[in-house]
């Protein structure tokens, strides 16, 4: 019988998940399926129920339920349970769903590797939804102890700033004339999303060695991505979080840890051009 994989969120058309996982599928001749799932808050738990009973195998979940799905999980495990933020749920052996959240590991595994004198650098966080926890626990791994957030509404901030107790806030009206003073900055916010819109104002900044990281893949190249690589500034887009993440997530429902190919990622790539 064909096993049943899918993503949940709002957006989540643009997901390039399905073509992820369903390559790997057919790589390592796994008799399984991986498609979008449209849903709205009112079917969460309908959707872990169908875990429970097999219907689904296995979800990744993207904004904006990351949180919101929590309540309905057994039990969080690792980087879910230190950030309350879930991207992955599967079912164990004593049929438990467990939630586990793969975008640290993404996030890590793509970018931070790039930070050397960790503990000397300042990083900021713009946005404060669901992947901003998991930006925030990346940062703090990689040895990062000067983190500062920001977000249209500050009521989030000070949600996250309970969970993360040595976290800055600054506000938003002053994010313009703040952002000179970071080494990192990572766009958690879905700001630049594709057909949406991006931030209203230009990135300067003097600092020569800045590293801008955008959680957003499509797009490849946002408006401020592309003004800062034009400024000569080290920058990344999303997509190799998000094939890192999935990698992961693909080894969690799958005990198979799938190869990164060349192949792989010209098929992504050409779905974003």
């Amino acid at each position: 019988m064909t096993k049943k994989f899918g993503i949940i969120g709002n957006p989540i058309k643009h997901s390039l998940s399905p073509i992820l996982h369903n390559y790997w599928f057919k790589k390592y001749n796994i008799d399984a399926e991986y498609s979008i799932i449209d849903i709205k808050d009112s079917q969460l738990a309908e959707i872990i129920d169908k875990i429970k009973d097999k219907s689904l195998y296995g979800i990744n979940i993207t904004l904006p339920y990351k949180q919101k799905i929590v309540p309905y999980v057994d039990v969080l495990v690792n980087d879910a349970e230190k950030t309350s933020s879930v991207n992955t749920v599967y079912l164990d052996d004593q049929n438990t769903t467990i939630g586990e959240n793969t975008d640290v590991f993404g996030l890590q595994a793509a970018y931070l590797k790039e930070v050397d004198n960790a503990q000397n650098k300042k990083a900021l966080v713009i946005g404060a939804g669901g992947v901003s926890p998991s930006v925030i626990l990346s940062l703090q791994k990689s040895g990062l102890t000067s983190i500062s957030i920001t977000n249209r509404t500050p009521e989030k901030c000070i949600f996250l700033k309970k969970k993360f107790k040595k976290l800055n806030i600054i506000e938003w009206k002053m994010l313009k004339t703040e952002i000179k003073n970071f080494d990192i900055i990572v766009n958690a916010t879905s700001l630049g999303l594709k057909n949406g819109e991006d931030f209203d104002f230009e990135f300067e900044t003097n600092k020569s060695n800045l590293i801008y990281i955008d959680t957003i893949y499509n797009p490849l190249e946002t408006k401020t991505l592309k003004y800062l690589k034009n400024q000569n500034r080290k920058v990344f887009n999303g997509l190799e979080m998000f094939i890192y993440q999935g990698q992961k997530a693909f080894y969690l429902w799958n005990k198979i840890n799938p190869e990164i190919d060349q192949r792989l990622l010209e098929l992504l790539l050409s779905k974003l051009k």
